[in-house]
């Protein structure tokens, strides 16, 4: 039994949702977190091609991204794009989603309470998508993969079976900015995308 009424309902709500549509339409009416409520301007809920083989999971959208309702469209969103083209993938036929789909105020890491509530949101689309891959990008989408407390670095670059598909865990885009481009996330999210590329086949 879930101890979070407000988690309880996004589940109840997530899970008879028939498709990606109704998913994406109650996703957006969502209040289930009221800090998160008033302080967005849109819900991100994340971007679904058809048949889309692969989905890229963050943590939280940013400031653009909360202005746009788009997910990774800032400078952590140019670098994916560029990454994902040199290994071969267009960003247009790539499912991207994050674990928390309300921008946290001041871009703070979301609360544990906040992932609980909202992961159900994430877990309805994955099963509604049904990507062959997924690719958690760091600390917030490798717990809402693995579970707290699991090291990216102890975990990344293995493909893993994972709820009936393939897992991979890299560092975050944005993590790859931070440490520059000689820094190891950076080296690491590169080789992690081309592997990924493979394992889909592009």
């Amino acid at each position: 039994m879930n101890a979070d009424p407000a988690a309880a309902a996004v589940a109840r709500a997530a899970a008879s949702a028939p498709d990606l549509d109704v998913l994406a339409e109650r996703a957006r009416g969502c209040a289930a977190c009221p800090e998160l409520a008033a302080a967005r301007t849109t819900v991100v809920v994340g971007a679904f091609p058809t048949a889309a083989r692969l989905l890229l999971v963050g943590e939280a959208p940013g400031a653009r991204e909360d202005r746009t309702g788009l997910p990774f469209v800032g400078k952590a969103g140019a670098l994916l794009d560029r990454l994902l083209a040199d290994a071969g993938l267009r960003r247009a036929d790539v499912a991207v989603a994050n674990v928390v789909k309300c921008r946290p105020p001041g871009n703070r890491t979301p609360t544990a309470g906040e992932v609980g509530r909202c992961r159900h949101w994430l877990d309805a689309q994955l099963d509604r998508a049904d990507p062959r891959l997924v690719v958690a990008m760091g600390a917030t989408a490798t717990a809402w993969a693995l579970g707290r407390g699991v090291r990216i670095a102890a975990v990344r670059g293995v493909a893993r079976p994972w709820r009936g598909r393939t897992l991979l865990v890299t560092y975050h885009p944005s993590a790859a900015i931070r440490f520059g481009p000689r820094g190891a996330p950076m080296a690491a999210l590169r080789a992690d995308l081309d592997r990924a590329a493979q394992l889909v086949g592009a």
